[in-house]
């Protein structure tokens, strides 16, 4: 096999596990009871968002994970369509500031920040909380989803990235 078609297909393997681990953790959160529509939503596979600071797959990878998650969990369309951008958003943003691990979280977790609660307060008829106060909880959510479990995941995947990516 010619080592671009090798490559092309490592591309496509690791984007597609991204992706199938996005909707699982997507899953065992709404599961759990932390993804709903309550003050804070905790997803799981948000913690993802940081895996484009290690390759350029995990960009398609969380995209189409966010994508399948929101469709197979019933989210109104333009969940579906601002929430699958958002990630989009973040995490082209997690890849190009990925000379600095520190800053890998950002980018998601204000793409997320920014579009989310418009998304909530309008998408959602029976959703009646103020747009700051949205702001305010799905902020905090995205804190702790991608800047605490996110960046545990990315110290932790560091010290293997020989192995893994």
């Amino acid at each position: 096999m010619k080592q671009n078609t090798r490559s092309h297909m490592t591309y496509l393997t690791r984007a597609g596990v991204i992706a199938g681990l996005y909707v699982a953790l997507t899953w065992i959160s709404a599961l759990l009871g932390l993804s709903g529509m309550g003050a804070i939503q905790l997803r799981l596979s948000e913690a993802l968002c940081v895996l484009p600071y290690f390759t350029a797959a995990a960009v398609p990878g969380v995209t189409v994970g966010c994508l399948l998650a929101n469709l197979l969990t019933g989210a109104a369309l333009p969940d579906i369509i601002f929430g699958t951008l958002a990630t989009l958003i973040g995490a082209v943003g997690t890849r190009c500031l990925r000379r600095n691990r520190y800053l890998a979280p950002l980018p998601p977790i204000v793409a997320n920040t920014v579009m989310i609660p418009f998304v909530i307060r309008y998408a959602y008829v029976d959703v009646t909380e103020s747009l700051p106060f949205l702001f305010v909880t799905v902020g905090i959510g995205e804190i702790l989803s991608v800047g605490v479990f996110g960046m545990l995941l990315l110290f932790a995947l560091e010290k293997h990235k020989h192995r893994i990516f």
